[in-house]
Parts: structure tokens; sequence; C-alpha cells
């Protein structure tokens, strides 16, 4: 019996550390594709770029976040817990920052 939740526990972390990989990889493109596309409308001098950042962003950090999430399930001792609670309340302030930011800018811009 020790010897198979033993392998259980092997399969969640390995499975949870490939999630974590995927969230963390789709968080970077995001950000990534929408900082090159913002520059390029920022080049062309689009109205709306700066509203097409703040989104990016603010979606490149939720996938972040579901990494971070997700790493919860692995954590070990309590100082690697606090680490991890640290960084989740780092990206959701950030998140709801920009989110913030976006109906402001939204408003300013029906104006």
């Amino acid at each position: 019996m020790g010897k198979l939740i033993e392998i259980l526990n092997q399969i969640l972390d390995n499975g949870v550390e490939i999630g974590i990989l995927i969230f963390e990889f789709i968080g970077v493109g995001v950000i990534i594709w929408t900082s090159l596309v913002s520059l390029y409308k920022y080049m062309t001098q689009k109205p709306d770029t700066r509203i097409y950042l703040a989104k990016g962003l603010a979606m490149g950090l939720e996938f972040k976040l579901g990494s971070e999430i997700l790493r919860t399930v692995i954590v070990r001792e309590w100082k690697e817990i606090a680490i991890v609670a640290g960084i989740i309340a780092l990206r959701a302030t950030l998140t709801f920052l920009i989110h913030w930011e976006i109906k402001e800018e939204e408003k300013e811009s029906e104006k």
C-alpha cells in the first residue's frame, strides 16, 4: 500500500509540474505576443494601444497566477508556502491594478 501511495504521489507531482510549465509557457507567450503587437500599434499610432497592452498583460499574468496556484499542490514546507503565497498575492495585486487601469482607460476613451 505504501508503494502505491508513493507512485500516485510521484504521478501527481509530475502532472502538476507539467501543468505549471504549460501555464508558465502560455503566460510568457501571451505577454511577449501582446507586447510585440502593442509595439506595432504604438508605432502606427493606433488609439487602442494602451487598452490592448493592458488586457494582454492581465491575461498573461492570470496564466502565471494559475501556475502559482498549481504550485501550491506540491509545496511541502511552510517556508515554500510563504514564498508561493507572496508570489500569488503580488500577481493578484498586479492583475487587479491592470484591470482597474483598463476600466479607467475605457471610461476615458468613451468621453
